[in-house]
C-alpha cells in the first residue's frame, strides 16, 4: 500500500472529490430541486436547518476558543459574524428566519425549535461537541463541506423561484449571501487544511472528518425523509404528537 503523502494539488482534489457524497445528491435534496416537494417538506426542512444555522456561531466560537494563533481568529471570527450579525447588519441567522417567513412559517415556532426533529439535533449536536474537543486545526478543517455549498445555493436560487412561486422571493436573500462568504470561507479553510496536514495518516485522517460532516448534513435530510417524505416521524406508531424533547442540557 502506497503510504506516500499526497502533494497539496493531490490532495486538494482528493478533498473535492468528497462533493460525491454531499447532501446536494441526498433524494430529499433533489426533490427539492426538481419541484417535486410539497409545502410541508419545504417548510419542514426550513425549520429543521433553522438548528443548524444557530450552531454554526457556536462551532466557530469553539474553533476560537481552542485556537492560539492571533490572525486565525481575527480572520475566523467573520464567519460569526456573517450568522450573528455584526452591529447594524442583520446576519444569516436573521436572514433565515425571514426565509421560515417567506414560506410560510410562524417566526416564534421556528425561534422555539418544537419542530426541531430528534436525528437533526443529534446530528447538528455532534458536529458541535467535534468542534469543541477537536485541535482547532481539525475542527476548522471540518468546514470544508463549504467547498460544494456555492453550488447548493445556486441551485436554489436556480430552481426555487420557478418551481414554488408561492414563496416570497425575500426569502432568498441568504442564499445569495453565502454565494461569496462560502467562497470566502474555502479559501481560508483550505490554507489552514493543506498547511497542517503533512503526511499520508494526518491526510487519511481530515479526508475521514470530511467524511463525518459529510454524515452530519446526510443524516440531517435522513430524518427529515423518514418525517416529511415517508410520514414516518419519531413515535408515529404510537403518537401523532410532537413528544420529542426540544432541546436540554447533556
Amino acid at each position: 500500500m502506497n503510504t506516500t503523502a499526497m502533494s497539496p494539488a493531490e490532495f486538494e482534489q482528493a478533498l473535492r472529490a468528497k462533493g460525491a457524497y454531499y447532501h446536494i445528491h441526498h433524494p430529499f435534496h433533489v426533490a427539492m430541486y426538481q419541484g417535486q416537494a410539497s409545502v410541508e417538506q419545504i417548510r419542514g426542512w426550513v425549520a429543521n436547518r433553522f438548528y443548524y444555522q444557530i450552531n454554526i456561531p457556536l462551532k466557530d466560537a469553539a474553533i476560537m476558543a481552542n485556537c492560539p494563533d492571533r490572525e486565525t481568529r481575527r480572520e475566523w471570527v467573520q464567519r460569526i459574524l456573517d450568522h450573528d450579525g455584526a452591529p447594524g447588519e442583520a446576519g444569516g441567522i436573521e436572514a433565515w428566519l425571514r426565509l421560515a417567513e417567506a414560506v410560510g412559517l410562524d417566526r416564534e415556532q421556528v425561534l422555539s425549535q418544537e419542530l426541531v426533529l430528534p436525528g437533526v439535533r443529534f446530528a447538528v449536536d455532534a458536529y458541535v461537541n467535534f468542534a469543541r474537543r477537536a485541535c482547532w486545526q481539525e475542527a476548522a478543517s471540518s468546514s470544508l463541506t463549504e467547498l460544494f455549498a456555492p453550488q447548493i445555493h445556486q441551485s436554489r436560487l436556480d430552481s426555487w423561484p420557478q418551481h414554488y412561486p408561492w414563496i416570497d422571493p425575500a426569502g432568498y436573500a441568504y442564499f445569495r449571501s453565502r454565494l461569496k462568504q462560502a467562497r470566502r470561507d474555502v479559501e481560508h479553510g483550505l490554507r489552514i487544511t493543506l498547511a497542517h496536514y503533512q503526511t499520508y495518516e494526518a491526510q487519511q485522517r481530515m479526508l475521514d472528518i470530511l467524511q463525518f460532516k459529510l454524515d452530519v448534513l446526510w443524516s440531517m435530510l435522513d430524518a427529515m425523509s423518514m418525517a416529511y417524505e415517508f410520514e414516518r416521524p419519531p413515535y408515529h406508531s404510537v403518537t401523532h404528537e410532537r413528544v420529542w424533547h426540544r432541546g436540554i442540557s447533556l
